[in-house]
């Protein structure tokens, strides 16, 4: 194959020809997703040969990895090949499916059937790994990136399974099972009318395909009753903590749990919760609405970026996702203490969804902020929204539990829950991370309105959804949503603003943390064995005021009642 010198003005036209098409077929009818950037990472280019070409257009990204080779003069690039499908017309003498061999296709196909076995058995980053081997002997067969998206998909990389699914799409139009995939990660992330137009081709080319149309039928049905719900929403800016009548709401005289006194938490009422939801007892709703409207008005009161001061030698202790796994948020009580003026806690968002017992989580948390609002926080996670609420879970299990109106009324609570926390003006705390720009300081996040559902774009949607990664500069996001960003990334940002380190949540790791960027990037997860099949510890991290130096104590999961993860979710999910 002879190899063409190519600079990026000459390769831009073909690069924005072939996203165009792509834009056309899946978003161009949508509000606000217009086409509005081309680039490719230098950074990446400098460190790995490798160019990450991408698109982005509203909060839709979508990019390809073209192989570079950088002279030593002038800023120009050899192309020396293409990993994507579908971009063949991207550079010239670029080889196709027949220039490969057949003793590699067969290599490729055993590398994909060793991917199939290590995702039968669950373990999902090894398949990723090996259909990515196989993707790399052979990129020209559609089955290897659907099988990679759907593994991107259990994975939560609903960006990484969009991007497979449309280059699986681009080999083969007819590859149904690409459009389910592409179908799910929009779901996942909320976009219901994308999905509605992948399921709806699938139903035109079989339309006796009683599968397609129960999933188009769901997704139809989600469509519409957002649809419903906007339509008839109030207008007239008042919320349902002003105005429900709390006391209207009465007590069954068979009720034999916690009392709040004279409305309000105490300690006698906090300790008896927690024992009560161990029990799988249930809280009055007209306590809830009471919890929710007092925890609501503190909450309003604070900036989006709360400022801690933990006293020297003092404990202060950091929590990540808990996701309605109550049990393991008892057994955290029970290793360091529960909270108190003297054992203050951080809770890092994602209280939530997923696990079964969301309610007792979050009601459990909110009684601690009442009970000691300055020393005990909260912080908002990507999961504290309607949109992941309605998909994952925390909307059905309130709806069985108590009724729709709390729904309502714990998306008033979410939506204003702080976006991140800085400890004694060193340690930064928030759910996702860092930003698309480098010039975000303290004061732009405690500037920043939250009183909304997550952006798409901007400081508040990046706080909640980015994730580092471990080579310089930024990528698109793996998860659809958010920025990925490296350590020059983070070293500047705490230049900037005087910070020794971040700490963030909102991935799952095996001991529970992981210490990135040289020590300046810390995860914690806090909900061990997350979902019941990850098999992953949790943790949280000690802090003193005098010694910031984390801490890290992990743990295994306990058992729960018999209830399984997911058991709220919407059906919809059930279909895959």
């Amino acid at each position: 194959m002879s190899q063409k010198l190519l600079g990026w003005s000459h390769l831009k036209p073909k690069v924005n020809t072939y996203f165009q098409t792509i834009w056309q077929e899946n978003w161009d009818d949508e509000e606000g997703t217009n086409l509005h950037e081309i680039g490719y990472s230098k950074t990446m280019l400098k460190t790995s040969g490798i160019g990450d070409v991408y698109a982005r257009g509203g909060p839709y990204t979508t990019h390809l990895k073209l192989p570079f080779k950088k002279p030593a003069r002038a800023n120009m690039a050899t192309a020396v090949g293409i990993e994507s499908p579908g971009t063949q017309d991207l550079v010239e003498n670029t080889p196709d499916s027949a220039s490969i061999s057949e003793d590699v296709k067969q290599k490729a196909d055993e590398m994909k059937e060793e991917a199939n076995t290590f995702f039968k058995n669950e373990d999902y980053s090894k398949a990723i790994e090996k259909y990515t081997e196989a993707i790399s002997l052979n990129p020209y067969v559609a089955a290897y990136y659907g099988n990679r998206s759907f593994a991107y998909l259990r994975t939560e990389c609903f960006g990484y399974a969009l991007t497979d699914a449309s280059k699986a799409l681009a080999l083969d139009k007819n590859y149904l099972k690409a459009y389910y995939r592409r179908a799910s990660a929009n779901m996942a992330l909320g976009k219901f009318k994308l999905a509605l137009k992948d399921f709806l081709a699938v139903t035109k080319v079989r339309p006796n395909d009683k599968d397609a149309r129960t999933k188009y039928n769901e997704c139809d049905k989600i469509c519409k009753r957002i649809a419903f719900e906007k339509a008839i929403a109030s207008d007239d800016g008042k919320c349902l903590a002003d105005t429900i009548d709390i006391e209207s709401l009465v007590i069954e005289a068979s009720y034999d749990g916690p009392h709040l006194q004279d409305g309000k938490v105490t300690l006698d009422f906090a300790n008896a919760l927690v024992e009560a939801y161990k029990q799988q007892k249930k809280l009055p709703k007209k306590y809830v609405c009471q919890i929710l409207v007092q925890a609501k008005k503190i909450f309003c009161e604070q900036e989006s970026l709360v400022h801690i001061d933990v006293p020297a030698k003092a404990k202060f202790t950091i929590c990540g996702d808990i996701h309605g796994q109550y049990y393991d948020l008892l057994n955290i009580f029970h290793m360091n203490g529960k909270p108190s003026e003297e054992n203050p806690y951080l809770f890092n968002g994602d209280f939530v969804d997923r696990g079964s017992f969301s309610v007792e989580c979050i009601m459990t948390l909110l009684t601690y902020k009442l009970l000691y609002p300055t020393h005990f926080f909260m912080a908002r996670g990507n999961h504290e929204s309607l949109t992941m609420n309605q998909m994952y879970g925390f909307e059905g299990e309130v709806k069985s539990k108590y009724s729709s109106q709390l729904c309502e009324l714990f998306t008033e609570v979410f939506n204003w829950l702080p976006l991140a926390h800085c400890i004694n003006q060193k340690v930064l705390v928030m759910h996702g991370g860092l930003f698309s720009t480098d010039d975000v300081t303290l004061d732009d996040i405690a500037k920043t309105y939250r009183n909304k559902q997550p952006p798409d774009s901007g400081i508040m949607c990046e706080l909640l959804w980015s994730d580092p990664q471990p080579q310089a500069g930024r990528a698109p996001s793996k998860r659809g949503v958010g920025v990925q960003f490296g350590p020059d990334v983070t070293n500047h940002f705490l230049e900037l603003n005087k910070l020794d380190y971040v700490v963030r949540s909102h991935e799952v790791k095996n001991e529970g943390y992981e210490v990135m960027h040289g020590g300046k990037c810390i995860t914690v997860f806090s909900a061990p064995n997350y979902c019941d099949t990850m098999g992953n510890k949790g943790a949280y991290i000690n802090i003193t005021g005098d010694d910031l130096t984390p801490k890290f104590t992990s743990y295994e999961s306990v058992p729960h009642p018999n209830v399984k993860p997911m058991a709220y979710a919407n059906p919809f999910f059930g279909l895959f």
